[in-house]
């Protein structure tokens, strides 16, 4: 599911006066005591390492939410391949809001860049095989917008913003309910009640809920903790039923099998909760 637009830009733009708050408070007292306030200046945004660009569009929010005058030239896209020297973007304006918006702007950048560089890793590894990459909710709190973007500008896809665009029955979910079947059964009628069309997916963890899944028709099974062996099985099993997901403790380094299992998808919390800022710096042009 998309979300409105409407309220993902005011997520991001909660997120940022927020950011302010905790950054600047009353003052930016090291800028406003040495720079004079009509000095006006060029900072460049510089690449100093190899990877996947992303934050573009979400630097320009923060310098036009902090100062609308300052201009901002771009040189190269979200989602571009980026190398170490490359110049992104240079902004122009008052050398104080420059000053101001840097951290919060390079913050934001740095790890989205890093989780488009990584989500990019996986699927060029998954290339030849039909088992598309997924994000999770094991993002940092206030930032999960901002991060499943990152997740979409690196080739992967998103499994849901947050508890309200998908069903996911997990095994907490199925034991507190008694069973699959309570569980699918009360989700389906929750969904025909408030008039709801959501996907719904179930969790399983062995065989035997396997097929008490398949007996309710969900639009997805997820495999958690499957061995490659038993992922294979649970495919066959399903034979294009519904969607099928394999998750739990899968890493880069032993993702291959599964795909070759024929799953569908693979979610990685690793993608948004593991992650490492692409290295850049915004440094002023004399």
């Amino acid at each position: 599911m998309k979300m409105d637009e409407t309220i993902v830009n005011r997520l991001i733009d909660d997120l940022l006066t927020l950011s302010f708050a905790e950054d600047i408070g009353d003052g930016d007292h090291t800028t406003l005591c040495c720079i004079p306030a009509d000095a006006i200046g060029r900072q460049q945004l510089l690449v100093k390492e190899e990877g996947i660009l992303a934050g573009v569009e979400i630097a320009r929010k923060v310098f036009q939410k902090f100062d609308p005058t300052l201009e901002m030239e771009v040189f190269i896209e979200d989602g571009a391949h980026v190398k170490p020297g490359d110049i992104a973007f240079i902004v122009t304006g008052k050398e104080q809001s420059l000053l101001q918006t840097e951290r919060l702007m390079l913050n934001i950048m740095q790890r989205m860049s890093g989780i488009a560089t990584m989500t990019h890793r996986y699927v060029e590894a998954l290339k030849g095989t039909h088992t598309k990459v997924l994000d999770t909710r094991k993002t940092t709190p206030g930032m999960r917008i901002l991060e499943k973007m990152a997740v979409k500008i690196g080739g992967g896809e998103n499994h849901r913003i947050g508890l309200f665009d998908m069903i996911l029955l997990k095994d907490n979910h199925v034991d507190f309910a008694g069973g699959i079947h309570n569980a699918v059964s009360r989700a389906k009628a929750y969904c025909k009640e408030k008039g709801k069309n959501l996907k719904i997916e179930v969790e399983v963890r062995n065989f035997k809920e396997l097929e008490e899944a398949l007996a309710e028709h969900p639009d997805r099974i997820m495999f958690d903790n499957f061995s490659p062996a038993d992922t294979e099985r649970a495919v066959q099993i399903v034979n294009h039923r519904c969607e099928t997901e394999s998750s739990g403790g899968i890493t880069f380094d032993t993702m291959l099998p599964y795909a070759r299992a024929g799953v569908d998808f693979i979610s990685f919390g690793a993608l948004t909760h593991s992650v490492k800022g692409l290295d850049l710096s915004f440094k002023a042009v004399k």
